[in-house]
């Protein structure tokens, strides 16, 4: 599984495959394959962090994480947001680019080990990080994310109660202002926390 978050999935054979959802009247069909993280369906905590975040529209964002393009591309169809999307997976990033263009938005999407390649700030931060990285990296994820937030933005995070979200929440507390916890559904909080 650690494939997923890194760049050690070049053996794994290619096996593309398209993927439907719909959140929030959004109806999305996009190319999946193996070695991405939940390559057959739209994960239920994102799909619980799409469900929950409103955004104002023509805002700056930036896709933490972003696998096969999901959350970039929905804030993009829902909120008029063209979104940087970064992964650390190489597999990820081209699948990325397939469904942008797909869609023909302007996003941007480019290979970076979390913030590593980012060069500027943004109104919204949102990830559905990579748990099975381990604490010590979420955390970094998480710490790091308040340097590139525009001083009203907004970093949105999804955690399983299960794999941390009490202590994330409290290592938020230490590093944001305002850490309020948006929804709780199917053992995910979405969090939104403000510097």
């Amino acid at each position: 599984m650690s494939h997923y978050f890194s760049n050690d999935n070049d053996t794994l054979k290619s096996n593309p495959t398209e993927i439907a959802f719909s959140v929030n009247g959004i109806s999305l069909k996009l190319t999946s394959d193996n070695g991405v993280f939940s390559k057959s369906d739209l994960d239920r905590g994102t799909r619980v962090l799409l469900e929950t975040i409103e955004l104002e529209e023509n805002k700056t964002a930036l896709d933490l994480g972003c696998g096969y393009g999901p959350v970039g591309i929905y804030l993009n169809q829902k909120f008029k947001i063209n979104s940087d999307m970064v992964d650390i997976n190489e597999r990820a990033i081209r699948l990325s680019k397939i469904n942008v263009q797909k869609y023909k938005i302007n996003n941007e999407v480019f290979l970076s080990d979390g913030f590593t390649n980012i060069t500027k700030k943004y109104d919204y931060i949102i990830t559905n990080p990579p748990i099975r990285t381990g604490k010590e990296n979420v955390y970094r994820l998480l710490t790091d994310a308040k340097d590139y937030l525009l001083p009203s933005g907004a970093l949105y995070v999804v955690i399983n109660k299960k794999h941390g979200a009490e202590s994330a929440i409290k290592k938020l507390n230490e590093l944001y202002h305002q850490v309020v916890v948006l929804n709780r559904k199917k053992g995910f909080y979405v969090i939104e926390c403000k510097i």
